[in-house]
Order: structure tokens, then sequence, then C-alpha cells
């Protein structure tokens, strides 16, 4: 008999407002997500891991929270070295790998991330895809904008998008 997912959780205080951080008994990250977005968070830790999965309030691997602390304290480049583990779709997965091989500083739109994984006509579905990413910042759907250079889409809200880009030093904010 399995026994039910159990991950660590704790919050993280942000210049942009408070973080859910989640990881596994491996050490690998589960969760990032704005604390003001639980209804989202809950929605999507169910639909991932069921109703069985368990987060427990405990702290998270030391070595995560002070990894995302000196992301938001200018040292950007700490988070490609994160450890994550996710549980989407094979579509999804492929979506977020891509998001991964998206330079710090630099933005992607959703037709080059689509083609990226071999699936040019799937714009749609790759908007969705980022969507339903529990693992931002790291796995970093903020660095995805249209077409046109707009901050379309990002499940904290355009201005923390906004604000991770300019952070991250992404010359292409426009709108």
């Amino acid at each position: 008999m399995n026994m039910p997912l159990r991950f660590s959780w704790e919050t993280m205080t942000t210049p942009l407002g408070d973080l859910v951080i989640a990881a596994d008994a491996d050490g690998f990250l589960r969760v990032v997500e704005w604390a003001d977005h639980d209804s989202r968070l809950q929605t999507l830790f169910e639909r991932y891991y069921g109703t069985q999965a368990k987060l427990v309030a405990e702290p998270v691997a030391t070595g995560l929270i002070t990894a995302l602390k000196q992301y938001f304290d200018g040292d950007v480049r700490v988070i490609d070295a994160l450890p994550v583990k996710t549980h989407g779709t094979g579509f999804q997965e492929d979506a977020w790998q891509a998001l991964r091989k998206i330079p710090c500083g630099k933005t992607m739109s959703y037709a080059e991330q689509a083609r990226t994984i071999g699936r040019p006509k799937a714009v749609r579905a790759i908007g969705a895809a980022n969507g339903a990413n529990l693992v931002g910042i790291v796995i970093p759907c903020h660095r995805v904008i249209g077409a046109n250079g707009a901050l379309t889409g990002y499940g904290g809200g355009v201005e923390r998008k906004r604000w991770l880009l300019a952070h991250e030093g992404c010359q292409a904010i426009l709108l």
C-alpha cells in the first residue's frame, strides 16, 4: 500500500508578497506559489497530487529557502540549479522543461515556446500549461510574453510579472 505523499511547506516573505514554498522529503521543490492565490494552489495541488497528499507546516530544506532569498536579493541565476519535481501531463512537462531553458533576462513568446517543444500550433495549450505551473519563478513562466511584447497572463498578476522581469534584467518589458 502506498503512503500518501507528504510535503513540507512554509511561507517566505518577498518584495512582492508572501510565497508558499513546498518540497518533498528528497529536497525537490514541488510548490512556489503566491500566498494570496491560495485557491489556485489548492486546486492545482489536488489535481496533480490527489486529495490524499498532505502539505505539512514545517521547515522546508534550508538550501531551497536560502536560494530563493538570494534570488530576491539579486542573485537571479541561483534558481537555475534548484531541484524541481513536477507532476503534470506529458505536454505540461514538456512545456515546463522548455520554460527552465529560457535564460534569465530573456523572454520568449508563447508561439516560440510551442515551437520549442515541437508543437507549433499548440499556442493556447502552452498558455494553459504555463498557467498550471505550481513551481512559479523557478519554472519561470513569467518569462513568456505575447508575440507583440505584451505582458500577458501570469498567475501572480501582471505587475508581479513586470517586477520579476525587471529584477532579472530583462530589457523587453514593453507593455
